[in-house]
């Protein structure tokens, strides 16, 4: 006998009543079908002809000077934000703007409540929405939408009772051009009185502090927590997220929410890599391991914000693996304290005024300090500085402004490049070389003062890209050194020999190796080391 619906119906209940309980599932549909107050508004970039009417051209946009501000929003209330759209050109040289353009990082976001003095929400502007280190990166989540890493989008809802003023600050030393921007809300007669209001707020460490936890919040009221985006420049070698999410309600003592690791809070495992979905993602990350490498993540709590009635402190742990140079008994393992950079956004919502004292420091200050001796490889395109084939500076590549070394040799055999560099100073240094990935490149051995270091580096790639090849950590003394890459064929994906090099790079390691100098006098020559 064939089942009937009756047969279906506690299966069919227990569905209906799981759906009840997590409207987040089609709560957004579910609303449409339902009356909503207001009036809907829009503010836009669109201007208007003398006649009243909106230009109908592509002239719509501003170009903001450097230091200055742009509101793009001056509502009165009470009503709420429900969406924000920005675009604007990238930092990159364009034929619209061809010094190029302020980055995202240097651009500010501010939001003012009901005529506040201080900022409800203050970031820089690609942070804010999971864009960090002023590169551009894809995201696609609810609230939060960066499509083909170029149009911003936000949904998370801002109301306010009296006003609400939204700035664009151009921080940066150069014009912010073309920008676009459309910012909807709703005009409401009321707000009920326990409205929480919106709020994000930016802060650093350049380094972490050692002997406390990196703070991403602290704020005293009623509300709760709904996300966070967290960037993460590398100090040191290794995984940097062994560290535990630790969050505080309502001033205990002790962390009743204790995480299990960095990537765990981020709802990833064993680690992090470049994803993103509706509700957490790592939009950036360069390079596993290495010294000088860039992390972003983000995680939204939609359906599972953080509850606090009096207080929340929200920090984070930075525990992780490092060197044995970095390690007081020359060991390796999991559970060290790191000194890497560290930058954040919190997002919460609550009543009353907040008590966070952290405000954004200047884009100057945000930009992450520069760890290299850059030497760069353009100047070395003569005969003397390489072996059989054409050698030149290759231009127009988006991220080497300046250009870079490229040598195109016809075979392996004979095919080599060297640049010389000098050392002023023994200190601990990591020695990288800086340049590009393609289809048609080889694969090289690298050669220090006449010294093989490592095993050949494999500079292919599907898709040309920059990349970082790590050679050698070591205490180099003062004089004249070369570096020399020598062809040993290539990768059999790839159709031929060729390098691109824009620079050789001595990076500096953080202060505690320099302090307890275990590897000054080692003699690289005889063992040369690169710290995994």
């Amino acid at each position: 006998m064939s089942p009937s619906i009756l047969d279906y119906r506690p299966a069919l209940l227990a569905l209906a009543a799981w759906l009840a309980a997590a409207p987040g599932l089609a709560g957004d549909l579910d609303d449409l079908a339902r009356p909503h107050a207001g009036r809907s508004m829009r503010s836009t970039s669109t201007g208007v002809d003398e006649n009243g009417d909106y230009a109908h051209s592509n002239r719509d946009n501003s170009r903001l000077e450097a230091g200055a501000t742009k509101v793009v929003l001056d509502a009165r209330g009470p009503g709420a934000i429900t969406h924000m759209w920005f675009t604007f050109l990238g930092p990159e040289p364009h034929r619209w703007a061809p010094e190029g353009s302020a980055n995202h990082q240097e651009v500010l976001l501010r939001i003012y409540y009901d005529g506040s003095e201080r900022p409800g929400v203050e970031a820089p502007f690609g942070d804010f929405f999971a864009n960090s280190f002023g590169k551009r990166s894809e995201v696609i989540s609810v609230p939060v939408v960066v499509e083909d890493a170029d149009s911003y989008n936000c949904f998370w809802r801002m109301p306010f009772r009296k006003s609400a003023r939204v700035e664009i600050v151009n921080q940066g030393q150069k014009k912010l051009n073309l920008l676009y921007y459309n910012i909807d809300w709703l005009k409401l007669d009321s707000l009920p009185e326990d409205t929480p209001y919106f709020y994000a707020q930016y802060r650093q460490e350049y380094p972490v502090a050692q002997g406390r936890d990196y703070v991403i919040l602290d704020t005293r009221g009623k509300g709760h927590y709904v996300g966070t985006v967290l960037s993460v420049r590398t100090r040191s070698p290794s995984w940097f997220g062994e560290g535990d999410e630790k969050i505080y309600i309502d001033g205990e003592p002790k962390a009743s929410i204790w995480g299990t690791g960095t990537e765990d809070y981020f709802l990833s495992a064993w680690g992090l890599r470049t994803t993103s979905t509706p509700y957490f993602g790592t939009p950036y990350f360069d390079q596993w391991g290495i010294v000088g490498g860039h992390t972003s993540a983000y995680r939204w709590h939609i359906h599972d914000p953080i509850v606090f009635s009096e207080a929340i402190k929200v920090t984070i742990e930075h525990w992780g693996w490092i060197s044995p140079d970095e390690n007081a008994k020359g060991e390796t393992h999991s559970w060290n304290e790191r000194q890497d950079d560290y930058a954040s956004v919190a997002f919460w919502y609550q009543t009353g005024t907040p008590t966070f004292a952290a405000r954004a420091p200047s884009a100057a200050e945000r930009a992450l300090p520069n760890l290299d001796l850059i030497f760069p490889a353009r100047p070395y395109t003569d005969e003397k500085h390489h072996g059989a084939g054409g050698a030149r500076v290759q231009e127009n590549l988006g991220f080497f402004p300046e250009g870079q070394l490229f040598y195109q040799p016809e075979e392996a055999e004979g095919a080599w490049v060297e640049i010389p560099f000098t050392v002023k100073e023994k200190e601990p240094r990591r020695l990288l070389i800086k340049g590009t990935r393609a289809p048609d490149y080889g694969r090289y051995q690298a050669y220090l003062n006449g010294i093989a270091i490592g095993r050949p580096i494999d500079l292919y790639g599907k898709d040309v890209s920059d990349w970082e090849w790590h050679l050698l950590d070591f205490w180099p003394e003062p004089g004249d050194y070369t570096l020399r890459l020598e062809c040993v064929g290539k990768n059999r994906d790839s159709s031929g020999y060729f390098l691109g090099i824009e620079s050789v790079r001595l990076r500096e390691r953080r202060p505690r190796v320099k302090d307890w100098a275990q590897d000054k006098d080692k003699d690289w020559r005889k063992e040369p080391i690169l710290y995994r």
